[in-house]
Order: structure tokens, then sequence, then C-alpha cells
């Protein structure tokens, strides 16, 4: 038993060790930025919309699992003017979103498999149940805060990248 006890006890205090650093604040990215969201806890990942005269990095929250994309930013009362929402699919499809229990107006940003940006759904209307129509199928949808696109002279045919 003392043989056994003396293998485990350290292998124990190690994995005691590295449980307590997980806890604490979240992993930081090689850019040094918090790789999750500090109120959803979901991954936040850098991406860009190039156009022909700009560039903006905005650091999205991925909605990943069908939980996550059906609450989206439900209930959110506020985001920063760069944070958004990215809801990436495995395959283009067309889309709708509404902005059921949506506190904040959005923009929604519609990707083509091509990473072009098909349309925009300009300062969506919170807790609107109308549904937002993609204009061909998407790959990935894209959440800004309500009017952001057009600050920024985000337009269709911009390219993204995440």
């Amino acid at each position: 038993m003392t043989r056994i006890s003396t293998v485990l006890v350290p292998i124990a205090l190690a994995l005691a060790a590295c449980s307590q650093q997980a806890i604490g604040k979240p992993p930081a990215s090689s850019e040094g930025t918090l790789s999750r969201h500090p109120e959803s806890g979901l991954e936040v990942i850098p991406v860009t919309i190039d156009s022909d005269s700009n560039s903006h990095t905005f650091q999205a929250e991925v909605a990943a699992t069908p939980r996550e994309q059906a609450r989206g930013l439900m209930f959110r009362t506020e985001m920063g003017a760069d944070e958004g929402m990215i809801f990436l699919r495995k395959f283009a499809q067309p889309a709708s979103f509404w902005m059921k229990n949506t506190v904040i107006p959005l923009d929604i940003i519609y990707i083509g498999a091509d990473h072009r940006i098909l349309n925009i759904a300009a300062n969506a209307k919170p807790y609107s149940t109308e549904p937002l129509l993609s204009e061909g199928p998407a790959l990935a949808i894209l959440e800004l805060n309500g009017g952001r696109a057009a600050e920024l002279g985000i337009e269709p045919g911009d390219e993204v990248s995440w």
C-alpha cells in the first residue's frame, strides 16, 4: 500500500494543481485576448471582414451547438462595438433568423460558401418574430450590433475570414 501511495499521491497533487489553474481566468489566445466570452462562456474567435477600402476584425462568440445557436444573443442587454456572434455551419444552406427575446438591435450578416457576404438584415428589430432570410445558401451567419455594418461600410460582396 505504501508503494502505491508514493506513486499516486504526487500524481494526484499534480492533477489538483492543474485543475486549480483551469478554474481561474479563461485561457489566453496567442494574441493575449480571452478565448472564452465572460458572460456566455462560448469560445471567442477573430472574424475579419475585408472590403475594397478597409478591413475590420471582430471578436465573435462561436455558437456551435444546436442549443447555443437556438439561444444566440437572446436576453443580452449589451455587446461591445467590436464583438459579435458567429454561427458556423458544416455546409451552406438557406438561413432564416428572428429576434425573439433579443433585446438589442442586430445586423445579421449572411455569408456564402465563398466566404463573401450574401446580404445583411440591418438593424433587426428587437423581439420581432419576423423571419429574416438569407439571399442564398449561407455557410455562416455573423451578428453584430445594429447599424455597425453601415458605420464601417460593410456590404454584400465583402470577404469574411475566421
